[in-house]
């Protein structure tokens, strides 16, 4: 249990600095300095959790005292039993407000609330990774729809057997990034192929990368720095496939990094879904120091810079999925496959939150 006094004491400085944030983002001054003003806006959301939990921890060690007042005091059994009853509670509910205000006075990863681009690429294992990343990209969709989160498509190339060689889409919706980066890394898969005739269990893989996607004020692009290349569109897609110039590549020169977009029939729409793309993409060089940084401290590598590293696996003859950093096991596969991933993100976020608590006590 926390002491109360030094707890409290660190809780009415946040609020201090809650009621200061809130005078800021009023200020025309503020609001006319948009990268200020959204880094403000964002303190101020993650204050007012503090200060809602800050009200409910004064509440409850209000209402043990009120209850051991009238235990002491009352000389009516109905009440004595009230009281007894009520002092429980609020004993039960004191160290997990405590354990909730520890983790939200620990700063999170800033990019938690922004968008995602996410990139499926098949792995080893030929057809079979590229109609594995088929499979998992229908996965995230459908995730994606039940959390009513917008998908866009920007490119993909697809796989001689169907599935995807390799498949880039953007995620739009509330905290899309903080849910979705504990699907960086290798997703392997146990099945027998559709294309095998002995019937015989083969092992493929799919790798998935999973980036914040940065926004105008994140990040300044010299369009002077990029090349443009406009090209048509290949694949299906209807009419407009193979003769209108609308497809886009872009170069940025510096890096070297290169993104295209040919999904809309307009140049001008691939055009600006491959400048989201490319910013993300620079912006993410120095977001990946931030990364490596945190996996080296960190016993379950959740949130691991680390792409190359075995995540999970797909057994299908089992109908079984495995996450291999925290060794979460369930065996209900085509239900895993239908979207229904919550489960595992929500005991991954419990596994990063752990190691966070310890890390601040160290």
């Amino acid at each position: 249990m926390a002491d109360n006094d030094t707890f409290l004491e660190k809780l009415n400085g946040l609020l201090n600095r809650f009621e200061e944030v809130s005078t800021f983002i009023t200020d025309p001054e503020v609001i006319a300095d948009q990268k200020r003003f959204v880094k403000l806006t964002k303190e101020y959301h993650d204050l007012e959790c503090i200060v809602k939990a800050r009200q409910e921890y004064i509440l409850v060690y209000k209402g043990i005292d009120e209850a051991k007042e009238i235990l002491k005091n009352e000389v009516d059994p109905e009440m004595k039993e009230y009281a007894r009853e009520e002092l429980l509670n609020y004993q039960k509910r004191l160290p997990e407000i405590e354990e909730e205000i520890k983790l939200l006075l620990i700063p999170g990863d800033p990019q938690d609330d922004k968008n995602a681009i996410m990139e499926i690429r098949g792995g080893t294992g030929g057809n079979e990774a590229a109609i594995f990343a088929g499979d998992l990209f229908r996965m995230y969709s459908k995730y994606c729809e039940n959390k009513g989160w917008k998908v866009e498509i920007t490119s993909y190339t697809e796989g001689t057997s169907g599935g995807y060689k390799e498949i880039i889409f953007s995620v739009s919706g509330n905290k899309v990034y903080g849910t979705l980066k504990y699907e960086s890394g290798v997703h392997r898969v146990q099945r027998i192929p559709a294309t095998e005739t002995q019937g015989r269990v083969h092992t493929s893989a799919a790798t998935v990368a999973v980036l914040p996607e940065a926004e105008e004020f994140d990040i300044e692009l010299n369009e002077n720095d990029i090349r443009t290349d406009i090209f048509c569109a290949s694949g299906h897609g209807g009419q407009s496939v193979n003769t209108t110039y609308s497809a886009i590549r872009l170069v940025h020169i510096p890096t070297g990094i290169t993104v295209q977009c040919q999904d809309e029939k307009s140049q001008i729409k691939n055009k600006a879904k491959a400048m989201v793309e490319l910013r993300s993409r620079i912006y993410n060089m120095e977001y990946q120091k931030y990364l490596d940084e945190i996996s080296g401290k960190r016993k379950t590598m959740v949130s691991t810079g680390d792409r190359s590293a075995k995540i999970r696996t797909y057994n299908f003859p089992q109908g079984r999925i495995t996450d291999h950093r925290i060794n979460y096991t369930i065996y209900n596969l085509s239900a895993f496959m239908s979207g229904d991933i919550q489960d595992c993100i929500d005991h991954l976020i419990i596994a990063e939150n752990a190691e966070r608590l310890k890390e601040s006590e160290l």
